[in-house]
């Protein structure tokens, strides 16, 4: 299936899970928050989170700076 995530359009596998776009990313660790469709999903039920084909999802890193 075809996900949209940062503006980027990816092929991933039917029925995956937000944790797991995240780690076939290699982003594990990275990412602080994620949206699916414009919505927050919060990090605890990213594993539960199953997406569908088109989302759109952001995955966002926060950066310190002064």
């Amino acid at each position: 299936m075809k996900l949209i995530i940062n503006g980027d359009t990816k092929e991933l596998p039917q029925n995956i899970t937000l944790k797991r776009v995240i780690e076939e990313l290699n982003l594990d660790g990275k990412v602080m928050a994620a949206a699916l469709n414009m919505e927050i999903v919060k990090q605890d039920n990213w594993e539960s989170c199953i997406l569908k084909d088109m989302d759109k999802v952001e995955l966002l890193d926060f950066v310190g700076g002064g």
